[in-house]
């Protein structure tokens, strides 16, 4: 007899459980089939970019991650110093300062995924992974698909020699650069590879080169290498560029010995290799990246790419971020299916920037390629400092559709934002307790649209009155798309942002619907509303300013729940008309 589930995820890494980390939140029924025989104990990924960090921050579980993981804050430049040698050539921020107010790290994958599951388990109160399971494969049945609440996908699966089928109305492939799910779809990986060879191993090393502990890119005549430094005090990983080699005959002493040359004059004695490997790089993506918008690619099954950028686990682990809220929301009945189509569009064009950086990335990194096209020391460290806005994942601008509206937006209202990415978090003041915080502490990653109101000095007048016109507007939204027997906050959380002086400014001239009685014991909400003005004990952030708004003028910016804006002060209603359901 068939197991059935609203949401069959075949895949345990880092792309299935953030998705699943959304389900669990809401309440949706979900099950992973996971090959391994346990949680994964050792993975190959370690590089938590900024990006990574802001979504674990949605989630409520940055402290945990950043306790854990080892800050990467300065990046070293190593080049030949013309006598068979190496020297420093320059030092720079490994992220650009206030570009995120999180910082890279790292952390190993185990962990990372240990962090998601673990969340998903808390709020769901059960653990909904099952190990053992080798996926056989997938088929739809593309006439059961048009019906919203078919259970239209079957999965095939052998545990201990015993063949299971499950039934789902939506699956998730996110099985690896070896999907089965994608095999079973008759999808292709499309792509190039090169014959350059690096191999990267996590070692303990016993050195005097003076930046061990930091990331470094060493350029040498015997080579190039990159330090990530681990968590600990010790370990450390290495990718180390291999020429004229294939990958398939060179053992761990070869590793070891390139890197002592091209370290050298430093003394490089690894005492113990904790992990290692070799590969050649290639740039691959999925022909499709969908069935029947039944059955969705995410992660590796869908896009390849060589390590040394530290994309992998983050832009997989976006995947699942990007998807799983949209699952939740047509689950719940309150959106069109069509919004899980906007996956395909924003996820697509995600991977194929990966693919073009990646490609640029590793020919940046290529000796040969390098005095082929006479790139100095000094143009390999500006391109490198120039590509960290996408390494730290801030560069990317969703296109676009029924959930990114660019053409009814007026970007002159916040200049700071562009529509189309990731919300950025800015200091303010909470009204009721004088806390300062960032504000994107107060969008979690719950499922609910966030509207954010910059409503200016409301001891003005003019402002006041504004902020009571639009008050009434925005009751009427509300009303339109929450429940009644659910509290006001449950579908749209409004945000109030002011400026001007915290203490002159009284409860009661804040309007009732940005104070809704929500929770058990129905009380008002006194944590919607912050002020852009001088704390306490951490200074004045500037979040008028740092938005690019106006105070006189306000401006309305409308947020995802993964955090990408829309700003439009008129519309609202029009625009979350077109793909979420009235009550």
């Amino acid at each position: 007899m068939a197991t059935h589930v609203d949401v069959l995820i075949c895949g345990g890494g880092s792309a299935g459980l953030c998705a699943a980390v959304w389900l669990a939140r809401c309440g949706i029924e979900y099950k992973i089939l996971e090959r391994r025989p346990g949680p994964l104990e050792m993975g190959q990924a370690d590089g938590v970019q900024c990006r990574t960090v802001e979504v674990f921050e949605s989630f409520g579980l940055s402290e945990d991650l950043l306790k854990e993981a080892y800050h990467v804050l300065e990046l070293a430049f190593w080049a030949p110093d013309g006598a068979g040698g190496i020297k420093r050539t320059h030092y720079a921020a490994d992220v650009e300062p206030g570009l995120s107010h999180q910082p890279h790290v790292i952390l190993n994958q185990a962990r990372i995924n240990a962090l998601l599951a673990a969340e998903a388990q808390r709020v769901s109160g059960k653990s909904s992974i099952e190990y053992g399971f080798d996926v056989k494969g997938v088929e739809v049945d593309s006439v059961a698909a048009q019906d919203p609440q078919a259970h239209c996908v079957s999965v095939t699966a052998a545990k201990d020699g015993v063949e299971h089928v499950f039934r789902a109305k939506y699956v998730l492939g996110c099985d690896g650069a070896h999907s089965i799910v994608r095999k079973s779809l008759g999808f292709k990986m499309i792509g190039d590879s090169t014959n350059a060879v690096w191999g990267v191993m996590d070692v303990y090393p016993r050195t005097d080169f003076p930046d061990i502990r930091k990331k470094a890119a060493i350029s040498s005549d015997a080579g190039n290498l990159m330090i990530i430094p681990r968590e600990g005090d010790s370990l450390a990983r290495f990718y180390i560029e291999i020429e004229n080699a294939q990958a398939d005959a060179l053992s761990l002493e070869d590793l070891h010995d390139s890197a002592r040359r091209i370290f050298s004059p430093y003394t490089m004695d690894i005492v113990e290799t904790a992990w290692w490997s070799v590969y050649s790089i290639g740039q691959r993506r999925a022909d499709y990246f969908t069935k029947n918008n039944r059955v969705f690619l995410t992660g590796d099954a869908c896009h390849t790419h060589s390590p040394k950028a530290g994309q992998g686990m983050n832009v997989s682990l976006q995947d699942g971020y990007n998807i799983g809220w949209k699952l939740a929301a047509v689950l719940r009945g309150r959106a069109d299916p069509t919004l899980i189509e906007t996956y395909v569009s924003e996820r697509e064009k995600t991977a194929t920037e990966l693919i073009e950086f990646d490609r640029y990335w590793s020919k940046l990194f290529s000796s040969s390629y390098r005095k082929e096209h006479n790139i100095t020391p000094e143009q390999f460290q500006q391109h490198f400092v120039k590509a960290g806005r996408y390494t730290a994942g801030q560069a990317l601008k969703y296109n676009d559709s029924i959930i990114v509206s660019s053409a009814t937006s007026d970007a002159s209202l916040a200049q700071g934002l562009t529509v189309g990415m990731r919300f950025p978090a800015a200091q303010v003041v909470r009204f009721c307790d004088a806390r300062a915080m960032q504000l994107v502490r107060a969008l979690p990653a719950d499922s609910r649209w966030h509207l954010v109101i910059f409503a200016g000095d409301i001891r003005h007048k003019a402002a006041a009155a504004r902020l009571s016109q639009l008050a009434q507007s925005l009751d009427q939204i509300i009303r339109h798309f929450t429940p009644p027997d659910s509290d006001a906050d449950s579908v749209i959380n409004l945000v109030l942002v002011l400026s001007g002086s915290r203490t002159e400014i009284e409860q009661e001239q804040i309007p009732e619907v940005f104070t809704p009685v929500t929770g058990k014991w129905k009380m008002k909400c006194l944590f919607k509303t912050y002020v852009d003005d001088d704390s306490y004990n951490s200074g004045h952030g500037h979040a008028y300013s740092f938005y690019g708004v106006d105070p006189e003028g306000g401006c309305l910016v409308i947020v995802r729940p993964d955090q990408c804006a829309l700003d439009d002060t008129d519309g609202v209603l029009g625009f979350l008309s077109g793909f979420m359901h009235p009550v």
